[in-house]
Protein backbone atom coordinates (compact mmCIF):
# COMPACT_ATOMS: atom_id res chain seq x y z
CA UNK A 1 0.00 0.00 0.00
CA UNK A 2 1.42 3.37 -1.04
CA UNK A 3 2.01 6.02 1.56
CA UNK A 4 -0.43 8.89 1.05
CA UNK A 5 0.96 12.30 0.12
CA UNK A 6 -0.16 14.77 2.75
CA UNK A 7 -0.71 18.44 1.95
CA UNK A 8 -1.34 21.36 4.30
CA UNK A 9 -4.94 22.50 4.67
CA UNK A 10 -3.95 25.97 3.42
CA UNK A 11 -2.83 24.45 0.11
CA UNK A 12 -6.06 22.49 -0.21
CA UNK A 13 -8.15 25.61 0.41
CA UNK A 14 -6.33 27.71 -2.19
CA UNK A 15 -6.26 25.01 -4.89
CA UNK A 16 -8.98 24.28 -7.42
CA UNK A 17 -9.51 20.60 -8.16
CA UNK A 18 -11.60 19.30 -11.05
CA UNK A 19 -13.65 17.62 -9.76
CA UNK A 20 -13.24 18.88 -6.21
CA UNK A 21 -11.94 16.38 -3.66
CA UNK A 22 -12.54 15.64 -0.02
CA UNK A 23 -9.69 16.58 2.31
CA UNK A 24 -9.32 14.16 5.22
CA UNK A 25 -6.47 14.53 7.72
CA UNK A 26 -4.14 16.05 5.12
CA UNK A 27 -4.96 13.59 2.35
CA UNK A 28 -6.93 14.31 -0.81
CA UNK A 29 -9.70 11.77 -1.43
CA UNK A 30 -11.22 11.43 -4.89
CA UNK A 31 -14.97 11.11 -5.22
CA UNK A 32 -16.83 8.85 -7.63
CA UNK A 33 -19.12 10.77 -9.96
CA UNK A 34 -19.59 11.60 -13.57
CA UNK A 35 -22.23 9.10 -14.62
CA UNK A 36 -25.70 10.11 -15.75
CA UNK A 37 -27.75 8.47 -12.96
CA UNK A 38 -25.69 10.29 -10.32
CA UNK A 39 -25.83 13.60 -12.19
CA UNK A 40 -29.56 13.23 -12.86
CA UNK A 41 -30.45 12.68 -9.21
CA UNK A 42 -28.08 15.41 -8.03
CA UNK A 43 -29.62 17.87 -10.47
CA UNK A 44 -33.14 16.84 -9.54
CA UNK A 45 -32.53 17.32 -5.80
CA UNK A 46 -31.06 20.75 -6.54
CA UNK A 47 -33.97 21.69 -8.80
CA UNK A 48 -36.60 20.64 -6.25
CA UNK A 49 -34.94 22.66 -3.50
CA UNK A 50 -34.40 25.64 -5.83
CA UNK A 51 -38.04 25.78 -6.92
CA UNK A 52 -39.21 25.52 -3.29
CA UNK A 53 -36.48 27.67 -1.71
CA UNK A 54 -38.72 30.54 -0.60
CA UNK A 55 -41.61 28.35 0.59
CA UNK A 56 -39.27 26.01 2.46
CA UNK A 57 -36.85 28.76 3.56
CA UNK A 58 -33.89 26.77 2.25
CA UNK A 59 -31.16 27.00 -0.35
CA UNK A 60 -29.35 24.06 -1.94
CA UNK A 61 -25.79 23.87 -3.25
CA UNK A 62 -24.19 21.13 -5.31
CA UNK A 63 -20.65 19.88 -4.71
CA UNK A 64 -20.25 22.25 -1.78
CA UNK A 65 -17.19 22.20 0.50
CA UNK A 66 -18.28 21.52 4.08
CA UNK A 67 -15.74 21.76 6.91
CA UNK A 68 -16.73 18.82 9.11
CA UNK A 69 -13.85 19.25 11.59
CA UNK A 70 -10.68 21.28 11.92
CA UNK A 71 -8.77 19.24 9.33
CA UNK A 72 -11.57 17.57 7.36
CA UNK A 73 -13.56 18.90 4.42
CA UNK A 74 -16.21 16.89 2.62
CA UNK A 75 -17.74 17.73 -0.74
CA UNK A 76 -21.46 17.11 -0.34
CA UNK A 77 -23.31 16.07 -3.49
CA UNK A 78 -26.08 18.40 -2.33
CA UNK A 79 -25.89 20.57 0.78
CA UNK A 80 -29.05 22.32 2.03
CA UNK A 81 -28.87 25.40 4.24
CA UNK A 82 -31.55 27.52 5.83
CA UNK A 83 -31.98 30.93 4.22
CA UNK A 84 -30.05 33.54 6.15
CA UNK A 85 -27.01 31.32 6.84
CA UNK A 86 -23.67 33.15 6.46
CA UNK A 87 -22.62 33.67 2.85
CA UNK A 88 -19.18 32.12 3.24
CA UNK A 89 -17.63 30.22 0.31
CA UNK A 90 -17.26 27.16 2.57
CA UNK A 91 -19.94 25.81 4.90
CA UNK A 92 -18.72 25.87 8.50
CA UNK A 93 -21.97 25.42 10.46
CA UNK A 94 -23.98 22.17 10.26
CA UNK A 95 -26.19 22.16 7.15
CA UNK A 96 -29.85 21.25 7.57
CA UNK A 97 -29.36 18.38 5.09
CA UNK A 98 -26.39 16.69 3.44
CA UNK A 99 -27.34 14.49 0.49
CA UNK A 100 -25.03 11.82 -0.87
CA UNK A 101 -25.72 9.96 -4.10
CA UNK A 102 -23.94 6.66 -4.58
CA UNK A 103 -21.99 6.06 -7.76
CA UNK A 104 -20.98 2.71 -9.17
CA UNK A 105 -17.65 2.62 -7.28
CA UNK A 106 -18.94 3.74 -3.87
CA UNK A 107 -19.17 1.42 -0.89
CA UNK A 108 -21.32 1.63 2.21
CA UNK A 109 -18.21 1.50 4.42
CA UNK A 110 -16.90 4.64 2.71
CA UNK A 111 -20.36 6.17 3.08
CA UNK A 112 -20.28 5.38 6.81
CA UNK A 113 -17.09 7.46 7.09
CA UNK A 114 -18.86 10.39 5.39
CA UNK A 115 -21.87 9.97 7.66
CA UNK A 116 -19.61 9.89 10.73
CA UNK A 117 -18.00 13.17 9.64
CA UNK A 118 -21.39 14.84 9.04
CA UNK A 119 -22.78 13.55 12.35
CA UNK A 120 -19.65 14.72 14.18
CA UNK A 121 -20.23 18.17 12.73
CA UNK A 122 -23.84 18.17 13.95
CA UNK A 123 -25.75 17.47 10.72
CA UNK A 124 -29.10 15.95 11.72
CA UNK A 125 -30.48 15.05 8.28
CA UNK A 126 -28.29 12.94 6.02
CA UNK A 127 -29.92 11.40 2.98
CA UNK A 128 -28.31 8.68 0.86
CA UNK A 129 -29.65 7.46 -2.46
CA UNK A 130 -28.37 4.69 -4.72
CA UNK A 131 -29.84 5.45 -8.16
CA UNK A 132 -28.59 2.20 -9.70
CA UNK A 133 -30.14 -0.12 -7.12
CA UNK A 134 -32.98 2.26 -6.27
CA UNK A 135 -32.35 2.15 -2.56
CA UNK A 136 -32.56 5.01 -0.12
CA UNK A 137 -31.37 5.57 3.43
CA UNK A 138 -31.30 8.24 6.07
CA UNK A 139 -28.48 8.57 8.55
CA UNK A 140 -27.94 10.17 11.92
CA UNK A 141 -26.00 9.55 15.13
CA UNK A 142 -27.75 6.15 15.43
CA UNK A 143 -26.35 4.96 12.08
CA UNK A 144 -27.60 4.41 8.55
CA UNK A 145 -31.21 3.25 8.23
CA UNK A 146 -33.31 2.19 5.27
CA UNK A 147 -35.66 5.06 4.42
CA UNK A 148 -38.88 4.63 6.37
CA UNK A 149 -41.74 5.47 4.04
CA UNK A 150 -41.81 6.61 0.46
CA UNK A 151 -40.26 10.08 0.72
CA UNK A 152 -37.32 11.98 2.14
CA UNK A 153 -38.58 14.41 4.78
CA UNK A 154 -37.26 16.77 7.43
CA UNK A 155 -39.31 16.71 10.65
CA UNK A 156 -40.85 20.06 11.52
CA UNK A 157 -40.59 21.39 7.95
CA UNK A 158 -42.71 21.11 4.79
CA UNK A 159 -39.80 19.35 3.02
CA UNK A 160 -41.01 16.16 1.36
CA UNK A 161 -39.39 14.59 -1.71
CA UNK A 162 -41.09 11.38 -2.88
CA UNK A 163 -38.86 8.59 -4.12
CA UNK A 164 -41.35 8.07 -6.95
CA UNK A 165 -40.45 11.54 -8.34
CA UNK A 166 -36.74 10.70 -8.26
CA UNK A 167 -37.22 7.25 -9.78
CA UNK A 168 -39.53 8.60 -12.52
CA UNK A 169 -36.69 10.84 -13.66
CA UNK A 170 -34.38 7.83 -13.82
CA UNK A 171 -37.01 5.97 -15.85
CA UNK A 172 -37.14 8.89 -18.29
CA UNK A 173 -33.36 8.85 -18.53
CA UNK A 174 -33.32 5.12 -19.28
CA UNK A 175 -36.05 5.54 -21.91
CA UNK A 176 -34.18 8.40 -23.58
CA UNK A 177 -36.90 10.93 -22.77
Amino acid sequence: MATPVLIPVEEYLRTTYRPDRDYIDGELKERNLGEKPHATIQGLFYAIFHVNRKHWGLRAFTEQRVQTSEDNYRIADVCVLRLGEPDDPIVYAPPLICIEILSRGDSMSEMQERVDDYVGMGVENIWILDPLRRKAWTANADGIHKLAGDAFTVPGTPVRIPLSDLYAELDDLAAGR
